[in-house]
């Protein structure tokens, strides 16, 4: 049962249990509270705000590339769904379906959408006729349903919110280029919004997304040793325009059907910045994420009045400071609660005087008579910040990928340290789906600059041409 967070504020240590730790942050934070439905997560004000903060930032990514937002309705005709019949197999465990609509049983069942790639390609049949038409650049921001068994708020909930991009092209050069594009956005919102150094890569076969022919990958390292699969770009299988009657007349006046890619990042991606950055006295955003950027604390004593009037002096010039940084900064004026739980509840510590939440440095004064430059040097702080915490994530992904010569190896890192592991593996499902049985990682990806090398199978000691990325997922 889901502990009663409402009556009191305690804060598990990180260092001592840090998936206590995880949720104590979300649900103390107030970024997130459990949905009535087991496996459903409600994003209160201030976890919303961090998913606005990432629609921001993409949107400005996609589209000056001439991506265009649209939106598609969440009930997919489960026959839509079994047009492609490797698409509907890789999601059928996590469907949801309506039998009853209007009081009545509906003549057809409908899926609660998993992924839209069948309803936006059943209408684009409609709209697609010729090589004038393409490329096609869609995004829809919304809501899926997938129903899970094991939930964790942010990391794996039964409904999320995401962006999924779907575009269509003239050839298979066009298309590879385009979900490469996509995965460098994802690596580019990861590193200057959460703050967080990501490896890229192609999945193996068994791990990649049912219908596609390619699977790009974002990987991630948290904190415990353990990755995550922070975003994903596919070239799918031709097949899905195909089976959609999707096709159009090129310029030498030949059918031909085009090739559709498929790219996607959820609120599953603040799981990460909320966990890597966060220390034992809670959560730590990086300052480009959080919508508080700065908290202003009055020592209010004999002369509250004075006190509250160069507080407010201060909050001005900050804000008509046209700084890098857009967002709040919020002054705490209520006399109803005690300096020290503004203190504790603003996550600084020390109180115009500035201290920097997470870097190691003494607190600066700023004299009253200098309160023109506040607002270049909080924005100078807040990129420090932002760097900081970029560079200790860096440091610490860097020590946190080994390689493991022979399977013996391969498990005392894996049982004792986790991260990333570079091994040779032969290619075998067998291989990968023994070492996942006896270790519990995965493939996580194949780099994507890998070159042919020669070694044995980690596993097998088969010949193998490639060194992969493995590690255990969360």
């Amino acid at each position: 049962m889901a502990e009663d967070y409402s009556k009191k504020r305690l804060i598990t240590k990180k260092s001592e249990n840090f998936s206590k730790w995880y949720l104590d942050v979300v649900l103390n934070a107030k970024l997130a509270d459990y949905g009535p439905v087991k496996g459903t997560m409600v994003i209160r004000p201030y976890g919303y705000a961090l998913w606005e903060a990432v629609q921001r930032y993409f949107d400005g990514l996609i589209k000056k590339e001439g991506v265009k937002n649209a939106y598609f309705p969440s009930l997919i005709p489960l026959s839509l769904l079994k047009k492609e019949k490797e698409h509907i197999e890789g999601f059928s465990p996590e469907l949801a379906i309506i039998t009853i609509g209007g009081g009545k049983k509906l003549e057809e069942e409908i899926a609660v959408r998993p992924t839209s790639e069948t309803i936006i390609y059943s209408m684009l049949s409609k709209w697609i006729s010729s090589w004038r038409d393409l490329p096609v650049k869609l995004n829809q921001w919304c809501n899926v349903i997938r129903w899970e068994r094991r939930t964790l708020p942010f990391l794996r909930t039964t409904e999320f919110l995401w962006q999924e991009g779907h575009t269509l092209h003239e050839t298979p050069e066009e298309a590879k280029e385009m979900a490469l594009q996509a995965l460098s956005w994802y690596e580019r919102l990861y590193k200057d919004l959460y703050a967080i150094p990501v490896l890229l890569g192609i999945k193996s076969q068994s791990e990649r997304f049912a219908g596609a022919d390619t699977t790009y990958t974002v990987e991630v390292l948290l904190p415990d040793g353990k990755v995550l699969q922070g975003a994903t770009s596919h070239i799918l299988l031709q097949s899905f325009a195909k089976n959609f009657g999707i096709s159009f007349q090129d310029k030498e006046g030949k059918l031909k059907h085009p090739y559709p890619t498929s790219w996607g990042l959820s609120t599953r991606s603040l799981g990460p910045a909320i966990m890597v950055h966060g220390d034992d006295n809670g959560l730590i955003l990086p300052p480009k994420l959080a919508s508080t950027k700065l908290v202003i604390i009055p020592v209010l004593g004999k002369d509250n009045a004075k006190v509250l009037d160069f507080a407010k002096k201060v909050k001005k010039v900050i804000e008509e400071f046209k700084s890098g940084f857009p967002g709040n900064v919020e002054l705490w004026d209520s006399d109803k609660d005690s300096f020290g739980w503004k203190v504790n509840e603003a996550g600084e510590k020390a109180p115009v005087t500035i201290k920097y939440r997470q870097l190691d440095l003494e607190a600066e004064r700023i004299e009253q008579g200098s309160l023109e430059k506040l607002g270049e040097f909080v924005e100078k702080m807040l990129e420090r910040e932002q760097v900081f915490l970029y560079d200790s994530a860096k440091n610490n992904l860097e020590d946190n990928i080994r390689q493991a010569a022979d399977f013996v190896e391969f498990k005392k890192i894996m049982s004792e340290k986790r991260g990333f592991i570079k091994a040779f593996w032969c290619g075998s499902e067998e291989c990968e789906k023994r070492i996942k049985e006896e270790t519990k990682a995965t493939t996580r990806f194949l780099p994507l600059d890998a070159k042919e090398e020669s070694g044995k199978c980690v596993y097998c000691g088969a010949p193998s041409k490639h060194i992969w990325c493995f590690g255990q997922a969360y």
